[in-house]
């Protein structure tokens, strides 16, 4: 029997690009274990969004190369490279990296047990070149009855529900990779839902490149950017949440990955009127200045976001808003930081990160004049996430004394509405919480982005702070 070993690098769609191909090792009869070690096959599923991200995973193919090369009784292990990487660089890394025995594109994540039993089953010169399996456009989105083993915790999952962007956006090499916008069907994403509650998930995170144009790419005459979302339509977001909405049990739901061109005031009402939605949006902004909007090509305007943002906190009572800026764009000026720093300071975002400007090649912005030093970046990056410091102890401050609904994740460990997994804050509670469930907990104090709870009634000091808030 096969024993295979899997590592996935990068975003939560490329963990589910990795659950889908451990789901299909497994139908074949192969046997996945954690131990690289042990295994006769490594996958490294790699990630190339930035360079930091290409570096780790250069690293990692390189280390499980070297490993096996020290391993002298496994010095027949197969190495294979999968990914966004493998899709992004499918004629240059055979010949770069020849210690890999395969390359996987993104439309070959259900075909990896063939894959993998097709390099047993053939005999290589020393010279030749490692095998491709990659296609040159992907155009693979899953389906509800895709086999898959989840890689996440028993209590929460993700799912992604399309797959591609349409978006131009300067500094994104993300469409070249994963193609255009496909959306799953409502049916399909409902059915993995469904399934997936009866197993005991307690939080359902609706994952893709763009979650807000969810259904809108099957419509027989596309709309505008802006055109509000019409759920009569047919395919939509809104319509995908009302019927999770409608699935017996008690679970949330949660939005990540949305734009703020195609929002909508039904949307708004949408989630306000659907209580199991997590009051969290994240919606990554990347600018607020037209200046570096427009150069950017973000399809949105200043004017519009301040509106969105709005309209939104107006809408949906509790909501957090989570968001990412990116400083040091080619052309930015002390100007456009300036005011991307009074619009934090006004808005007061839950939860906010920053990107330094990666100049990816292949991207538009990577050609543009005005490219700024790594020490300018590193300054308006250090400016701003002071200043989001500042305003995130005061927005944990304001929690404390409420009650709140959290999930537990492992003992003593939690999260509320506005955390998402692996992103966000915790909320650390005595390690006799049950882990997987909903609790009731009162704030009782805050650390910088984490806050301390214990169940109302209870006096502190009841437990002690879990390791990883030291």
């Amino acid at each position: 029997m096969i024993k295979v070993s899997l590592i996935s690098l990068g975003c939560a769609k490329n963990l589910v690009d990795s659950e889908i191909m451990v789901g299909h090792i497994q139908r074949a009869g192969m046997t996945v274990i954690p131990e690289a070690g042990n295994a006769d096959v490594v996958i490294v599923n790699t990630c190339s969004f930035l360079d930091s991200s290409k570096e780790e995973s250069i690293n990692t193919i390189l280390a499980s190369h070297q490993d096996r090369s020290l391993r002298k009784r496994r010095k027949d292990q197969k190495l294979i490279v999968a990914g966004c990487m493998a899709q992004r660089y499918a004629k240059e890394l055979p010949h770069a990296l020849p210690e890999v025995d395969a390359f996987i594109g993104l439309d070959q994540v259900t075909k990896v047990a063939p894959i993998i039993e097709e390099i047993f089953a053939r005999e290589r010169g020393r010279k030749d070149a490692p095998g491709s399996f990659v296609t040159p456009r992907s155009t693979y989105i899953p389906d509800y009855d895709t086999p898959r083993f989840r890689l996440t915790p028993r209590h929460y999952a993700y799912i992604k529900i399309a797959e591609g962007c349409n978006h131009p956006c300067a500094f994104c090499i993300i469409p070249q990779i994963r193609g255009r916008h496909r959306s799953r069907t409502v049916a399909s994403v409902v059915a993995e839902a469904r399934r997936l509650v009866a197993e005991g998930v307690r939080e359902i995170n609706l994952i893709s490149q763009d979650t807000t144009f969810f259904g809108m790419d099957t419509w027989d005459e596309r709309p505008n950017p802006r055109t509000p979302v019409d759920s009569t339509r047919g395919s939509a977001l809104t319509t995908l949440i009302r019927e999770l909405q409608a699935i017996e049990g008690d679970f949330w739901i949660r939005l990540l990955y949305t734009h703020p061109a195609h929002w909508s005031d039904e949307l708004i009402r949408t989630i306000a009127e659907c209580p199991k939605v997590a009051r969290y949006v994240d919606m990554p902004l990347q600018h607020i200045s037209d200046h570096m909007l427009g150069t950017m090509k973000r399809e949105t305007s200043s004017a519009h976001i301040r509106d969105l943002v709005t309209r939104i906190r107006a809408g949906i009572p509790g909501i957090a808003l989570r968001t990412t800026f990116i400083v040091g764009f080619p052309g930015e000026t002390e100007a456009d930081v300036d005011e991307l720093c009074e619009f934090i300071r006004e808005t007061r975002f839950e939860r906010l990160g920053v990107f330094r400007y990666s100049q990816e090649e292949g991207t538009r912005a990577a050609k543009m004049d005005g490219q700024h030093t790594a020490k300018t970046k590193d300054a308006r990056w250090h400016r701003v996430m002071a200043l989001q410091q500042e305003v995130a102890a005061g927005v944990s401050r304001s929690f404390v004394g409420r009650t709140q609904r959290v999930l537990v994740d492992e003992p003593g460990v939690a999260r509320g509405e506005a955390d998402a997994p692996d992103i966000d804050g915790r909320v650390y509670v005595p390690k006799t919480l049950p882990v997987g469930a909903f609790a009731e907990v009162r704030i009782t104090d805050c650390r910088d982005y984490d806050l301390l709870a214990l169940p109302p009634g209870e006096k502190p000091p009841a437990y002690k702070i879990a390791k990883q808030a030291q």
